[in-house]
């Protein structure tokens, strides 16, 4: 007698399975692609704004996130960055990448002595020191004058040329497509960061550093290396910043820029990239277009404060962990 037919297996099929999310990222891809088609100007210098905003996010989620160790001394080297950039592009060259690259290069330098002194500290120690790195910094910023021009800040920078040969960009569309360009190819370097070797010992850092250590991972060696990945990350952001702007101030390095780049890691979920970009998009969106809205005119801080407050209790994971309802999610049979 032959053997029965097994039975056909029926599967739930998430909806955040792998395809899914590769048609979630084509569609936003899409989106941001076509966005300067049909927005305005203000609209698209906006969007270019929450790019720049969204990788200091992910540099924050590289140690809040990955690693565990939160912190609120990005701004420092976002502003580092975006200091060298203009000075690079006011003294030197105006070619983009050359200008990315020397920013990356000096926050990741600086990432280095600073890192060293933060990471041999963990919880509300290693906090409190990356917060007086990025007070050390806004007020080198506000006082070596003779760089940074102090309050006045860096003026005059002309636009950025993205490569040799191409002309200089001018419009608003032109600089969002560079800008968009840079997001997408450091985005994915981030996202294939986070399947490496590397990537998991920082999770294991993050979890249970005593166990990491017994077992003879340097951590504190692997803790110095993102820490200075996610100073150069910051600093590229600081660049773009620069090609955006045009202009660099000492409160671009200062506090509120870094608070405001952990709310938005918080907000969109400690550990994920795309909700640390989402929660940056809400934030920035919140404080800038909702904030001055005439109902609510220089309220921006507290709708902030209620949008955290809100996120908090109702999104427990960010906005990374929001589920489809299980009505939607379809199946199929094997």
């Amino acid at each position: 007698m032959s053997p029965s037919r097994p039975a056909r297996a029926v599967r739930s099929v998430s909806p955040g399975g792998p395809a899914t999310r590769r048609l979630s990222a084509t569609a936003v891809v899409a989106g941001l692609a076509l966005a300067p088609f049909v927005l305005g100007p203000y609209a698209v210098g906006t969007l270019s704004r929450i790019l720049v905003f969204a990788l200091l996010a992910m540099s924050v989620n590289l140690l809040t996130g990955l690693t565990g160790l939160p912190t609120l001394g990005q701004s420092a080297y976002f502003g580092v960055g975006a200091y060298t950039a203009a000075i690079v592009a006011t003294r030197l060259t105006d070619i983009g990448i050359l200008q990315l690259l020397i920013a990356a290069g000096v926050s990741a330098l600086v990432a280095v002595p600073t890192g060293w002194l933060a990471v041999r500290a963990r919880g509300v120690v290693f906090l409190m020191l990356t917060l007086a790195i990025g007070e050390i910094v806004h007020s080198a910023a506000v006082n070596w004058k003779s760089l940074t021009n102090g309050t006045d800040g860096v003026s005059g920078i002309p636009p950025v040329v993205p490569l040799p040969g191409m002309p200089a960009l001018e419009l608003d569309g032109l600089v969002y497509f560079y800008v968009l360009a840079v997001f997408l190819l450091l985005f994915a370097a981030v996202i294939r960061l986070g399947s490496t070797p590397f990537a998991l010992a920082l999770r294991g850092i993050r979890d249970n550093e005593p166990r990491m250590k017994a077992i003879g991972y340097p951590t504190r060696r692997y803790a110095l290396t993102v820490y200075c990945g996610a100073g150069a990350l910051a600093g590229a952001a600081g660049a773009l910043w620069v090609s955006v702007q045009r202009f660099v101030s000492p409160g671009d390095a200062g506090f509120e820029i870094a608070a405001l780049a952990l709310l938005a890691v918080v907000i969109g979920g400690s550990g994920s990239m795309w909700g640390a970009c989402a929660g940056a998009a809400l934030v920035w969106l919140t404080r800038d277009y909702l904030g001055n809205l005439e109902a609510v005119a220089g309220r921006g801080p507290l709708l902030l404060g209620l949008l955290f407050v809100i996120a908090v209790y109702t999104l427990p994971r960010g906005l990374a962990g929001v589920r489809l309802p299980p009505q939607l999610t379809r199946k199929r049979t094997a």
